[in-house]
């Protein structure tokens, strides 16, 4: 692998580290239906403010969302909503290895 194969690998391996936690592809996945404020993630996910923040940060930070600052409430949107089109993929990972887990059984 050169250094710049492994540059691109590990920026993609950073992004796909962000969307690996439940919350998160959660809130990504709820803004692939249009923008959002903090405090729906925050009544919607029942956690705290200062939770629902760093996961918002490590999306941000990744470069997956953006904020916009609107009086005292901040509103994110995805930078780039292909970003999550990626899990049919992922959704068909499931399904075979669940049709392959159910023939060992039957």
């Amino acid at each position: 692998m050169t250094p710049m194969e492994k540059e691109r690998y590990t920026a993609r391996a950073r992004i796909l580290k962000a969307l690996a936690h439940p919350t998160r592809l959660w809130i990504a996945e709820r803004l692939a239906d249009g923008e959002c404020c903090v405090c729906e993630f925050v009544d919607a996910v029942d956690a705290d403010f200062s939770t629902i923040s760093k996961h918002l940060a490590v999306l941000r930070e990744a470069g997956i969302i953006t904020g916009e600052k609107r009086g005292k409430q901040v509103y994110y949107r995805l930078r780039v909503p292909c970003v999550l089109n990626f899990m049919d993929c992922v959704e068909a990972v499931l399904v075979t290895d669940a049709r392959c887990r159910n023939a060992l059984i039957a």
